[in-house]
């Protein structure tokens, strides 16, 4: 068993409202990178979610039941803080165009000037650059189906 203090953790900070086949790639695939990923799901007090963090927590949870290397938290205020308590050294994203690279680029920048944690970026597959969590929750509004986007066997909470 590796000692907490040498484990690569990274931290994988979103809303996840709801989690898509893109992160959960993002997830697999840093899973070949670090001894431990933790999917923390912010609570965005600007942001009208469609499923409660609880609702988010248990989805992931149960996602994941069957890899012990992923842990699933919930956290507010600062992401850099829920990294130290979490004692990720590293900071998962995703990006997905131009655009979110200049965000997150941004947000790395800041992260490494207040803290020690550095920012590692893996870049959407191609099949699921289309997909977001904004455009999930617009089609589940209309009713239509979305499984083709979700993880095959995450079960969203009836509405």
């Amino acid at each position: 068993m590796i000692q907490n203090c040498c484990k690569r953790i990274a931290l994988f900070p979103g809303t996840f409202d709801p989690f898509t086949r893109g992160h959960q790639s993002i997830v697999d695939r840093a899973l070949l990178l670090f001894d431990e990923v933790v999917i923390a799901i912010g609570c965005n007090t600007t942001k009208k979610p469609l499923f409660t963090v609880d609702e988010r927590v248990n989805m992931l949870e149960q996602l994941y039941a069957q890899e012990p290397r992923v842990r699933v938290v919930a956290y507010s205020g600062l992401t850099i803080d829920a990294a130290r308590q979490c004692g990720a050294k590293f900071m998962l994203r995703g990006v997905r165009s131009t655009v979110d690279f200049e965000y997150e680029k941004s947000l790395a920048d800041v992260n490494r000037e207040i803290s020690d944690v550095e920012t590692i970026v893996l870049f959407t597959e191609p099949i699921y650059a289309h997909v977001s969590s904004s455009v999930v929750r617009e089609l589940l509004h209309y009713g239509h189906d979305v499984t083709a986007l979700i993880p095959p066997s995450m079960k969203l909470p009836l509405r």
